[in-house]
Formats: C-alpha cells, structure tokens, sequence
C-alpha cells in the first residue's frame, strides 16, 4: 500500500512541502513505503529467498545508502553503477554485475575493486574475464547466467523464449558451461536467470519460477555443480494504470511454495542461497513525480495543462519507454478538489510528444497547480532523455519519515 492510498492528505501535504523547498519537477521517494515492501517480501518469500535490487532501476546513491543494511545484495550493470553502488557505501563483496555488453575497463574496475559475482553472459564474455582475472592475480567469483526456453505468457518485456542478447541459452549450457568451468581464474559459484519483467499475474510468476527450478536442477545435475547462489529474477510486476490489479504475494507463495520447498531439501541444494532480484517492485510504488502547472489553455474544444516537467524528466509516464499503446498513469491533483473534469497533461517541450496524460479525470486543474503522477520511483530521471531542451534536471528527494533530504545528483544539465 502506498502512502496516497494508506493516508492522501499526508502524502499531498509531503509532496507539497517537497515542491516548496526544492522546487518542481521533482521526484520524491518515500522511504517508509520501501520499508513496507521489503516486510511484506519477506513475510511473503523471507522462507525461501534473500533479496538483491536492481540497481539500474534507481541508481540514487542516497537511496542506495538507505536500502544498505536492508537487503541483502545489489545487482548492477555497468561500471558506472559500481561506482554509485560504492558512493551508496555498499560492500563490493554483496553486489553483483550483469550486462550483456561488458567492456573490459568496466570489468577490469569492477574485479580489482573486490565484485562479488560477476554475472557471465556469454563465452566471449568469461574469457575476457578470465584474461582480466588473471592479470589482477585474482579468482573471479561468477554466476552464469541463463536463458530458459520460454517464458509463460503475462510478463511486459521478455528477455528468453526467443533470440535475446542476454545469457547463454539454456541448450547451449552443455557445450559452453565447461569452456567456462574450465578458466582458471574464474570461479563459477551458481546460476542467475532473469527471463521477464513486469507480471501482474500470480500464476504465470508462479510458472516462471517452476522453470527456473527445473532448469536448476538439470544444469546443476549436468554440470556437477553444487551452487552457492542461486538468483530468480523476480519479475514481479506493479500497478501503472487505472483498473491495474496489485499482485498478491501470498497467492505467489501459496502457487509454488511446496515446489521451492522440495528444492530446498534436495541435497544438491542444499548450500544454496536463493535470491530474489527486484527492482521497480521494490521502489517503484513509493515514488511520486511532481511537476508544477506553467499555463492551461483551452484548444479547440480541449482543457490543456502545461507543467514545467515533460517527457524529458519521465519518458516512462509520457508512454514512450516500452509502452506499445499509449496509457495514462494515475495521478492526482495535490491538495485535492472538488469535481472532475478531463484535462490533457502536457509538458514544457517543443514537441508534440511530450505528453503526459491524455483526458485525464481530475478536480479542476489552474496554473500554480501540483500534479503527482504515481508510480515513479523507478525507471526515472536515468531512464529519461534529461538533455534534450536544455531544461534543468528533474530534483530527487528522499523522504524519510517527516525529514525531506534532497538527493538530486545532477542539478543542472545545461550550464
């Protein structure tokens, strides 16, 4: 439950006190409901899973720093989110690095600085691992990562079940996992699978699972690896849109719970850590984007808002990361009102694209106004095309409990 759900007069008088220090657009994270989240994981899964966040979701050093000590890994996927993973304070030896393109200065930075677990990709990957490894005087601890076969209908992107850039395909593992054993200085420690995103359906999550257990079990089984770790990417969608249902976590557990139990107990398994690996379940509810009404006008037989934050800081809410049909967000009008009417929602660029709701129902919307689009706490500023105009980067602020912390990293994108 998010705050605006839980309380909406708190959540609004949080956001307006957020937009009045710092100004707007601005994102704003609200600690307490990440907080909630990670109890309900692990009320939900805490049997059988640790927890690892998808760096790439939100790289915010100040958040990262506040989930240190509250999860158990990191997962990145570059060099550079190594970099901010340490700004966060994170130890190297808790995070892992995934990434279908790895670049051998990236690797190189990442290995000398003590990684945990390098996530292999492909052969050419582990050898020029194995080269950098070698040079370091170091054994590089490595999961490998596979692609299964298919994926169950119900999940937003997939990346297996067809040709994919990420992993090694799972019918290749017979002939590649031994080239890869075979480097002397790489260690392979587990397996990593990560094959869909975005599922509001509790039986295709739980079907998703089934197949990374057997796919576990029959390359643990061929390769005669008893693995250390073991990550399932966890695919666990969130609501966007109106009328989207929140998943139910304990109808996941209860699908496939007796199945990670027999896992568990099987003796190959047995010095096994299971790891979820989640990034916008974790953060993205609890993030807010707040952008200020510049001007509204009346167009040919349309109410338009124009804000001061576009698709340039939000290209997720303005349906052009990975949206194929355009839906709106929801969101509201901070302070509330009485009423409704739809109003289009458009943002400060040159373009007709920038667009961030179309015939939205909300109390009547005037200049000066605050609109909060919900669901924004990940994919983000560092998902959004924040050079394009010229414009100033969105704020990021961090709201823990009643104290509002501004955690922008680049404050201005044009001089």
């Amino acid at each position: 439950m998010s705050a605006a759900s839980a309380d909406p007069a708190a959540a609004d008088h949080l956001l307006a006190s957020a937009a009045e220090r710092f100004g707007t657009p601005a994102y704003v994270y609200v600690a307490d409901d990440i907080a909630e989240r990670i109890g309900e994981l692990r009320q939900a899964f805490g049997r059988w899973f640790s927890l690892s966040f998808a760096v790439k979701s939100n790289p915010n050093p100040a958040l990262l720093e506040w989930l240190r000590n509250r999860i158990e890994y990191l997962d990145i996927s570059s060099g550079g989110e190594f970099i901010l993973a340490r700004e966060g304070k994170w130890d190297a030896s808790l995070v892992s690095f995934t990434g279908p393109a790895k670049q051998a200065a990236e690797l190189r930075a990442a290995i000398a600085g003590g990684l945990g677990e390098l996530v292999i990709e492909s052969l050419r990957e582990a050898r020029l691992a194995d080269q950098i490894a070698a040079e370091l005087g170091r054994v590089q601890p490595v999961l490998i990562r596979l692609a299964p076969e298919r994926v169950p209908k119900g999940f937003g992107d997939q990346m297996a079940g067809r040709p994919v850039p990420f992993g090694i395909d799972v019918e290749d593992a017979p002939v590649e996992l031994p080239q890869i054993a075979a480097l002397r200085n790489l260690h392979i420690v587990g397996l990593h699978i990560y094959s869909g995103t975005q599922c509001l359906k509790a039986d295709a999550i739980a079907e998703n699972w089934r197949i990374f257990l057997q796919v576990f079990r029959d390359v643990c089984a061929a390769q005669n690896l008893r693995p250390h770790k073991l990550v399932f990417g966890s695919g666990l969608g969130i609501p966007y849109h109106p009328g989207d249902k929140p998943l139910d976590l304990s109808e996941i557990a209860e699908a496939v719970g007796a199945e990670l139990d027999a896992f568990r107990a099987d003796p190959l398994f047995a010095e096994a850590r299971l790891v979820l690996e989640l990034g916008r379940y974790l953060v993205g509810q609890a993030g807010y984007f707040v952008t200020r009404v510049v001007s509204v006008k009346n167009s040919r037989g349309s109410r338009i808002a124009i804000c001061d934050g576009g698709l340039n800081d939000n290209l997720a809410a303005s349906g052009h990361f990975g949206m194929v049909l355009r839906r709106n967000y929801v969101m509201h009008r901070v302070g509330g009102g009485q009423g409704e009417e739809k109003i289009d929602i458009s943002g400060p660029l040159c373009t007709s694209i920038d667009k961030l709701g179309g015939g939205v129902a909300l109390p009547r919307i005037e200049e000066g106004d605050l609109i909060a689009i919900h669901a924004c706490g990940a994919y983000g500023p560092t998902a959004s095309p924040l050079h394009f105009i010229s414009f100033p980067a969105p704020k990021e602020i961090l709201a823990l409990g009643g104290q509002l912390i501004d955690a922008t990293r680049m404050r201005t994108v044009a001089g």
